[in-house]
């Protein structure tokens, strides 16, 4: 028997639907399976059920299927739209997913069994969590979050909750604790400066020393910069177009880039001075420890003397987040693992084309980056 007879019969396929090819790689443990349908078939409206419409178009889909052995599996599809007289152009439904799902049926119908008999609550252990970073990502358009709560040491998502305020902070301390943790053990926390997380942290994780994230205070400069920038373009024309030569670290930028910065920096620019104390705090971080304290006092009073407004600004942030700055000299801690997990996040909202709930997105965080440890119902 033929491998394309074999998956036909195992998939269930009935005609227009076959199995024109299938590719198997032992080394990565994949295997894929390529379905087609023969020209000039027909399929049934997805709306009115209208049984002989024919194929306008097609695009390309691909769907998670249940493992091959050990193999993963995954089917791979052309489906078309149709021409319904009463309907318009529809696309059509596969007998093998549901509309809009990237998972097989037989895949989803595995994963709700999974769910039901090992609930996150009953398996996980966060009886040594210490250390936490916590930021929001963006669930959906609009101002719509999703709050993170990250085990820095074991590089994992421990909680994901609506809202980016301070009481997400006491739901973690709530299921930190139904999970076997202590919110009085955690003694390093690192997040940005927004004053939700900071009076969350105080109230709900009593022991933590903050760290900001330095990112986060860098990135708060550089905004600083960018606003002396635009409000300079006005009257000096030749900063048109220069937006990224100040926003870039030297060594990033390109040789035509590099250029033009040597060009301007004998022009006597504001944008110049802001760029130059921007390149100045950034060395904070390359202190020794015992330094960074005299060196950052140093560089507080160049920015509030600079008469540059959006400097002075962000130094006197920098002044009422003093202590939780330079705290990264003994925490060390910083949100890169965060930045990372966002972006898978981000990216699992993109091929999914977004989640119809706040329940199924955290479903997924919890999947792909809370290192769930899954076996099948016994």
């Amino acid at each position: 028997m033929r491998d394309t007879d074999l998956f036909q019969m195992a998939l269930g396929l009935v005609p227009p639907w076959m199995v024109k090819r299938s590719a198997f790689d032992a080394t990565a443990k994949r295997l894929d399976i390529y379905l087609d349908f023969g020209k000039g078939s027909r399929f049934p409206c997805s709306e009115c059920g209208e049984p002989d419409c024919p194929a306008y178009d097609t695009e390309e889909k691909t769907w998670r299927h249940l493992n091959f052995f050990q193999h993963e599996a995954f089917l791979h599809a052309r489906v078309p739209r149709v021409t319904c007289k009463g309907c318009g152009v529809k696309q059509v439904s596969v007998p093998w997913a549901r509309p809009g799902s990237g998972f097989t049926l037989l895949f989803e119908a595995l994963v709700m069994v999974m769910v039901q008999a090992m609930t996150v609550a009953g398996r996980a252990d966060y009886s040594d969590v210490t250390r936490v970073a916590f930021d929001e990502t963006a669930a959906r358009r609009g101002h719509n979050y999703v709050s993170l709560f990250i085990d820095l040491d074991c590089r994992r998502v421990l909680f994901a909750t609506e809202g980016k305020d301070a009481t997400t902070v006491a739901a973690f301390a709530t299921d930190l604790a139904a999970h076997g943790g202590n919110p009085e053990a955690v003694a390093e926390v690192c997040i940005d400066m927004s004053p939700a997380f900071i009076a969350g942290a105080a109230e709900s994780l009593p022991k933590a020393q903050i760290t900001f994230d330095k990112f986060h205070v860098v990135k708060l400069i550089n905004e600083a910069v960018d606003e002396v920038r635009r409000a300079e373009q006005k009257s000096r024309t030749e900063l048109n177009k220069s937006r990224y030569l100040w926003l870039k670290n030297p060594q990033n930028l390109s040789d035509r880039q590099r250029t033009q910065l040597e060009s301007l920096s004998g022009s006597n620019l504001k944008t110049g001075r802001a760029y130059r104390m921007r390149l100045a705090f950034q060395e904070l971080y390359a202190q020794p420890a015992g330094e960074a304290n005299a060196f950052l006092k140093k560089w507080y009073f160049w920015a509030t003397h600079s008469r540059l407004p959006p400097m002075v600004e962000a130094a006197r942030m920098v002044k009422r987040h003093w202590d939780g700055i330079l705290r990264w000299f003994q925490s060390k801690i910083a949100n890169g693992i965060m930045e990372a997990i966002n972006s898978l996040v981000q990216a699992a909202k993109a091929k999914a084309r977004g989640y119809r709930s706040m329940r199924n997105l955290k479903a997924i965080i919890y999947l792909i980056a809370g290192k769930l440890e899954l076996a099948l119902p016994t």
